[in-house]
């Protein structure tokens, strides 16, 4: 944005020279040549009329030999011819201007009438000398145009010395005011950006930039503060919660536990049954607050080495697995990186990893796949258990939506909140051979990071592994 406004404002201001000094030259350039036009006729009437008194009056040729003289000082030629093309008077002239003065004073003699001739080197002024009827002489004044090129040139210099300057007092202030309105708008950016990915406190000066820059950002720094004390909230209420109902429900089930060591028969078995529904509530319980935190965290990512991941969450569920008869197995491709919220992939793969082998009868397997695709890693977890029908399927993402859960049903709305969270997708496929198939597209690390070895490209940036 900084770059685009000092462009537009540098354009606008280069428009505005160039439209107002090159027709200020050219206006200049005419004047001057009409000036050094009408000096140089003023100049040859006033020798004609010098030579008058002494072709016409036949007096003393003294003055207007004077005011060639001084013509010739000028750097100019001076002539003045009778009514027979012959030189009475001259001064200054070579070859060259004596030779255009003597055909433009014939022209005259034949045509009395004031004559102009200018080229790229000299200007020539020829006046009849005495009545245009009957003229007596001419006098011709040629005037080298050196000096006209030069005064037009030094005007062009500086003009175009002004306009550079001009110009480059604009580019200054073009980009002073880009940089006055871009620059808070770029860290209003960046700070809206760090408040996406989780960081509350951020804020954005409010004290720089125009009024209603200033203005917006202090209306971010009123949505953050607010949007702060909401997710603080929340998760105060989230964490008494928490303690409110698992201390009631651990003292209900000691007591319960107490009361089955002294009980017999149908008694024993009625509060086997109630400690049963205690735990299943515990669970629930600790399920419900899993999923209030995953669906209010705003994860940072971090490079997390996803085949390192899995094989890790795979040898801490094996005992498991072998307690139930189960084979538990991973296929990653070795550096297989992915950006993550940092412990969010290990709590999926424990709840996946955990619905599969409830899934999975004695003899069972399940398989954890992993490759990448383009900018996608490409994350399986499959198993040969029964399956899940397809109304089931459509449904199990959502908190209790699956009617067919052995569980408290919230284990895969975790997951489809933290996979989402993290600008990933997840499905529900049938298995080849039967079973399901939990298929997760999660972003990939640039491989440039793989390359270099930045903090977390060895599973480093993640937690809970």
């Amino acid at each position: 944005m900084t770059r685009r406004i000092a462009l537009s404002v540098l354009a606008l201001i280069t428009a505005v020279l160039v439209l107002a000094v090159v027709p200020l030259g050219l206006l200049m350039t005419q004047r001057e040549q009409t000036s050094f036009r009408a000096e140089a006729a003023a100049n040859t009437r006033t020798i004609a009329s010098a030579a008058e008194e002494y072709l016409s009056d036949h007096r003393s040729d003294a003055p207007a030999r004077r005011l060639v003289e001084e013509a010739r000082r000028r750097g100019e030629c001076a002539a003045v011819y009778d009514n027979a093309g012959r030189v009475v008077i001259s001064a200054g002239c070579s070859d060259a201007a004596g030779d255009d003065s003597a055909e433009l004073a014939s022209a005259v003699l034949a045509h009395p009438a004031t004559r102009v001739h200018q080229d790229d080197q000299w200007l020539i002024t020829a006046v009849p000398i005495g009545d245009t009827s009957d003229a007596v002489g001419v006098a011709v004044l040629s005037r080298s145009a050196d000096p006209l090129h030069d005064r037009i040139l030094a005007m062009w210099g500086w003009l175009t010395l002004i306009g550079v300057g001009g110009l480059g007092a604009a580019v200054l202030m073009s980009v002073l005011l880009a940089r006055w309105v871009g620059r808070p708008l770029r860290v209003l950016g960046e700070a809206a950006g760090r408040l996406g990915e989780g960081a509350l406190d951020a804020r954005a000066p409010a004290e720089a930039g125009p009024q209603e820059v200033r203005r917006l950002a202090a209306t971010f720094n009123t949505m953050a503060a607010r949007t702060e004390a909401l997710v603080h909230g929340h998760r105060a209420v989230v964490a008494d919660v928490s303690h409110q109902l698992r201390t009631p429900l651990a003292a209900l089930r000691l007591r319960l536990d107490l009361l089955a060591a002294d009980a017999d028969g149908d008694t024993a078995a009625e509060l086997a049954d109630a400690q049963g529904e205690i735990a299943r509530l515990s669970r629930l319980v600790d399920g419900m607050l899993a999923v209030a935190r995953a669906e209010h965290a705003v994860p940072r990512p971090v490079t997390v080495r996803v085949d390192r991941l899995v094989a890790e969450r795979v040898a801490a569920w094996e005992p498991v697995a072998d307690a139930g008869q189960v084979r538990l197995a991973a296929d990653c491709a070795p550096g297989l990186t992915a950006l993550l919220g940092a412990g969010d992939l290990e709590q999926v793969l424990d709840n996946l990893i955990a619905n599969a082998l409830d899934a999975v009868q004695a003899g069972g397997r399940v398989l954890i796949t992993g490759k990448r695709q383009g900018d996608t890693v490409r994350l399986r977890v499959a198993d040969n258990g029964p399956g899940m029908g397809r109304v089931a399927r459509e449904s199990a993402f959502r908190r209790f939506g699956n009617p067919e859960a052995s569980g408290t049903g919230l284990g895969l709305a975790i997951v489809h909140r933290l996979i989402t969270a993290n600008g990933g997708t997840a499905e529900l496929l049938d298995s080849p051979g039967g079973g399901l198939t939990v298929a997760l597209s999660l972003p990939a690390a640039r491989r440039r990071r793989e390359r270099t070895g930045e903090p977390g490209s060895d599973g480093t940036g993640t937690s809970g592994g």
